[in-house]
This record gives C-alpha cells, sequence and structure tokens, in this order.
C-alpha cells in the first residue's frame, strides 16, 4: 500500500471568536490509480484508497470498456509509493474494442467524461431502463433517513461522496465512499457485479449532484431510479428521459423533487 493511509490526521489551527486554537481534523486522502488493460495503460484516476477491485468492475463496466463482467479474466492491484496499478485483464472482443478507441484521462477525480476524445463519442446509445413498479416515496425517505449511519469513512473525515443501492423498502443493501462521487458509484456498481445484485430492483442513492456522466453510469448499471442529494443539470434529465430512468433529486429527509419518471 502507498505510503499515504485511508485516514490522515492533519494539524490546524480553528478560527474562533477569541482568536486561534490548535487541534487536528482526520482527512481522506487521494491516491493515483493506474488501470491497465491487458497490459495496455488507459487511464490515472484520483481515488479513495478502498475497494479497489470493485472500482475496477465498475469502472469496466461503465466505461464500456468490457460488455459483461464475465468478460474480466482477473485484476491485480500492484502497489508503489506514489499510487497503485490495477491490472485488468479481459476478453479478446472487448479488447478488441478498447483498441479501437483513443482516449487520454490523467489526473481527474473520477469523472467519466473528461477526457473522450470528441463530442461525437459522448452521443452513444445507451439501453433503456426496465420498466417496473415505481419505487415508493416512503422507501425513499426511509433511506435519506439512514443514509449518514452506513458512511463509516464520511463519519470521520466529512467529505467523501457515498453510493447506495437500496432495496424496495429503503434499506441500504450496499453503500461505497470515495473523494470522487463518480469513483463512489463505479464502486458500488462493482461491488453489485461481483455480488450477482439485481439493480433493477430498489433504488441507486447518491450523496452528490446528479450530473450526465452519473445518469449514464445508472442506466448501463441497469438501476430503474436515481436519488440525489444535490440538484440534476438539464442535460442529466434529458438522458435520464430518453433512457426511461427516473430521477428524484434534491432530495432530503423533508422534501424530495421528482424530476423524470414517477414514484408510488
Amino acid at each position: 500500500m502507498p505510503d499515504n493511509a485511508l485516514v490522515q490526521t492533519w494539524p490546524v489551527q480553528k478560527l474562533t471568536e477569541t482568536g486561534l486554537c490548535d487541534t487536528a481534523l482526520k482527512l481522506a486522502d487521494e491516491t493515483p490509480v493506474a488501470f491497465v488493460f491487458n497490459a495496455i495503460p488507459y487511464a490515472v484516476m484520483m481515488a479513495t484508497y478502498q475497494d479497489i477491485e470493485d472500482y475496477a468492475y465498475g469502472f469496466s463496466i461503465t466505461e464500456r470498456i468490457v460488455s459483461h463482467a464475465s468478460s474480466i479474466r482477473s485484476i491485480s492491484i500492484d502497489p508503489a509509493s506514489d499510487g497503485i496499478t490495477v491490472h485488468v485483464s479481459i476478453q479478446g472482443e472487448d479488447f478488441k474494442k478498447l483498441l479501437q478507441s483513443r482516449r487520454a484521462m490523467t489526473g481527474r477525480t473520477g469523472c467519466g467524461i473528461c477526457g473522450s476524445e470528441d463530442l461525437e463519442s459522448l452521443h452513444t446509445q445507451l439501453p433503456q431502463v426496465v420498466q417496473k413498479q415505481p419505487v415508493d416515496i416512503t422507501a425513499i425517505r426511509t433511506a435519506l433517513a439512514t443514509l449518514a449511519d452506513h458512511q463509516t469513512l464520511n463519519a470521520q473525515v466529512h467529505m467523501v461522496h457515498g453510493a447506495a443501492w437500496c432495496c424496495a423498502e429503503g434499506r441500504v443493501q450496499i453503500l461505497r465512499e470515495d473523494v470522487g462521487r463518480h469513483n463512489a458509484l463505479d464502486k458500488l456498481i462493482g461491488a453489485g457485479l461481483r455480488n450477482s445484485a439485481n439493480f433493477s430492483d430498489g433504488f441507486c442513492l447518491i450523496t452528490s449532484r446528479c450530473s450526465y456522466e452519473m445518469v449514464q453510469k445508472a442506466i448501463l448499471a441497469g438501476f430503474t431510479t436515481l436519488v440525489a442529494i444535490s440538484a440534476p443539470t438539464t442535460r442529466a434529465l434529458r438522458l435520464a428521459q430518453q433512457a426511461g430512468l427516473t430521477i428524484v433529486a434534491l432530495a432530503r429527509a423533508q422534501s424530495q423533487f421528482l424530476f423524470t419518471g414517477s414514484v408510488a
């Protein structure tokens, strides 16, 4: 593991009405994560150093490097003092497609759009969302009320995003955290894939804003409903409408807004 720990204590001076007070805060670090597919470097992302194998699975799916989780033959993690390298072995057909798509993504905190070669590459066909019984708003409110209890890393550092898969009753089934909102969602998706989760049941809850790439990842993972703490962008909403994804955003325990789709 790199020298940086998951949580570090940093000395600070707290500003008070009576002056400065010496104290210390716990902070999460960012670690460079280099993804290498079949010995070909693909991207360097900045992420929180935990659940890296989940991240590799989710990243491979939502970047559409592989068509299915079974296309991943093996994953190995190579730690170094300045970061980690994740070696992913994938099947031949997916590797051929990867070689045909040139991309450079260096040093960004998990953005799914940054590094795209041109605007045309953003307009790729997405699957339609599976149509199921709308999620009950009571379940969404239950998840919102209990979300913080499941964010163990954020309870220490107060700075990381969370992404959760919640069942139809609103109980958190899987949750992953990261300094990058895209990374947190990729880790959640990867964890679900590795545990044969059926994401079309229940809903996804994210602590960040609902951006275009977050909607895209949710659609590719098979979610039917995406609930976001912050506001969506209009581009994200247009994409959600096209695919049939329900968006509930600006979601607080006391109030929520339905932007696309329906709830029960």
